[in-house]
């Protein structure tokens, strides 16, 4: 039986991008987090409060109606922003949103329901439909998942809003050492910068995934602004997590408890939390199945072996039938892609890394309990159901 390479404590496979083991078999992310457990949170918030002071201080002086830019989706992490900087740090704020144009009924709850508990100013960029379907084509076949435009977008666009308003700090939320395997708290995975969503997420930039002048009008927004422009205003990127202790667990229980906020049940995984804002992100989770032999229950299946809630057999058990199960997003992508069911298996057949990529039969499960509507996206559906009633 084909058993692949996994981290000897949280049980994370080796096929996860970018990761290694040290000499006793343990991954990054849990390195990451025994680091975690050494690190002064008193010294890096006093050093947060500094910065925050810094730029507070850079806004009165240049007149600008903000002190920082906050991107945000009102999934979990961006509604805890929020209130860690409006009411913690009582920091002016302007919050930007790159729509992926996916957004469920409960997404626009939440970013809405942020909107409103915050009080913050807001800009929104949503594409048009047909660029993300045109998108969404070229991404399977080009990163090997469908969210490209999301990868890209979520980077540009706030970027682009930064350099127009003369905003230069940006404050993210997790720090991409949490859990992602590919940096520590000690050895960060890079600097934020123009390019840090294409390295770490989108891979390719807008103007090699155009085949021609055409598509690259139409990818345009989804393509930061130069290098110059950004060096020229001054652009600075900070993530929550590197300065404050990050425990998404507690964060989404004091967020539901305080300030409403909703979980759904979400694709191919454990929780429903993460990414509750999409309709899909268990297209996302399966490609990454398809291409690494598991997907985001094993994720976080593997965070609840860091954190001392689940056993390392339990966790592997409980995961590989979730990770492995056909998404009823599958039929909303086909739709909007031109893929059929065997041509997405016959793309990411060659996307496949690693240890799973000689293993020959991928086993996938139809999904059984349908647990919400039809996978499409929240406005759509809100659309057709106005114009029924008119």
């Amino acid at each position: 039986m084909f058993q692949m390479t996994r981290c000897l404590r949280c049980g994370l496979p080796a096929s996860n991008e970018g990761n290694h083991y040290d000499k006793n078999g343990i991954c990054r992310a849990c390195v990451s987090a025994e680091q975690k457990m050494h690190i002064d949170w008193n010294e890096r918030y006093d050093k947060l409060l500094e910065i925050v002071s810094e730029y507070k201080e850079l806004a009165l002086q240049v007149g600008s109606s903000y002190d920082c830019m906050v991107p945000i989706s009102g999934g979990k992490d961006s509604f805890f922003q929020l209130h860690v900087l409006t009411k913690v740090l009582k920091l002016k704020v302007l919050a930007v949103t790159f729509s992926h144009n996916w957004y469920s009924e409960i997404g626009l709850y939440n970013l809405w329901n942020a909107l409103e508990s915050f009080d913050v100013d807001h800009i929104q960029f949503t594409p048009n439909r047909t660029s993300i379907s045109e998108a969404a084509h070229f991404s399977l076949a080009a990163i090997g998942d469908a969210c490209w435009h999301c990868h890209s977008g979520v980077g540009a666009f706030p970027l682009h809003v930064a350099v127009k308003f003369g905003i230069p700090l940006l404050i993210w939320g997790e720090s991409a050492a949490e859990a992602s395997g590919r940096g520590t708290h000690f050895e960060p995975l890079t600097k934020f910068d123009r390019d840090y969503f294409i390295k770490i997420s989108s891979k390719i930039s807008v103007c090699d995934a155009s085949k021609d002048a055409s598509q690259y009008r139409l990818f345009k927004m989804l393509e930061p602004p130069t290098a110059e422009e950004c060096e020229a205003a001054g652009i600075v990127g900070l993530h929550l997590g590197d300065y404050i202790f990050w425990d998404e667990e507690k964060q989404t229980d004091f967020i539901k408890r305080e300030y409403g906020w909703k979980e759904d049940h979400v694709e191919g995984a454990i929780k429903g939390y993460k990414s509750v804002e999409c309709i899909m992100p268990g297209m996302h989770d399966y490609t990454m199945y398809l291409k690494r032999g598991f997907g985001r229950a094993s994720i976080q299946a593997a965070a609840d072996v860091r954190q001392g809630v689940m056993t390392l057999s339990d966790a592997v058990s409980i995961a590989q039938p979730i990770d492995s199960t056909e998404p009823e997003a599958m039929g909303y992508f086909s739709e909007i892609t031109g893929y059929s069911h065997d041509d997405i298996y016959t793309v990411m057949e060659k996307q496949r890394v690693g240890e799973w990529k000689d293993f020959r039969k991928i086993t996938a499960h139809e999904q059984q309990d349908r647990k919400s509507e039809a996978r499409r996206p929240f406005v759509i559906k809100f659309i057709e159901r106005i114009k029924r009633e008119l």
